[in-house]
């Protein structure tokens, strides 16, 4: 099982300049690491292409399904999440993978991710303590990656991208994008 997570939006609580309303955290699954492997190579191919025509149709018949969870920033009262971006970015991760309803367990996870060497150490060690108990095993192993050189992180971001301006409600092409997308949703649970 291969798991791919990026999110979209910001942590930051700026809402009055500028910062998004909603934080989305997307988690790609494929229960097949071939699967996964052709969706790259379509999505590698299709960069390929100049220019679409009408004749040219982009299909996913890969089997992966998608879990997200958006976070509503307006109703998020804890002074820690509000104050601390790294706290608020591991924490709602950490909760799009542990309440997935059975879906994604002892997986590979490559979460879309930087920083210096010492957050990224302590938020692998953080997610594998708290998703990996006697009784489950959500983590097989994880790892942060750059999103230029995934394909498949890049895939998780635009799906991440397409679900927040799904729930913004702000552009007017948003629902056509979710039409999209939607038959590979397997939930898109709002956080509370």
């Amino acid at each position: 099982m291969l798991v791919f997570v990026d999110d979209s939006g910001d942590p930051s609580f700026a809402l009055d300049k500028g910062s998004s309303a909603m934080f989305v955290i997307c988690c790609v699954i494929f229960q097949d690491e071939l699967e996964a492997e052709k969706a790259a190579i379509a999505i590698k191919e299709l960069r390929r292409i100049q220019k679409f025509s009408e004749k040219v149709e982009y299909k996913f018949n890969g089997k992966f399904l998608v879990r997200a969870m958006v976070v509503d920033k307006r109703k998020i009262k804890s002074a820690l999440l509000r104050n601390d971006k790294q706290s608020f970015y591991s924490y709602f991760i950490k909760m799009a993978l542990q309440y997935n309803k059975g879906t994604i367990s002892n997986a590979k996870i490559r979460i879309d991710g930087s920083g210096d060497r010492i957050f990224r150490k302590r938020f692998l060690t953080y997610l594998r303590k708290q998703l990996n108990t006697k009784q489950r095993k959500v983590i097989q192993n994880v790892r942060l990656v750059d999103s230029r050189e995934n394909v498949l992180i890049q895939m998780a971001d635009m799906i991440a991208g397409t679900i927040r301006r799904y729930k913004e409600k702000e552009k007017v092409d948003a629902p056509s994008y979710w039409a999209i997308i939607k038959k590979h949703v397997d939930d898109c649970w709002e956080f509370r």
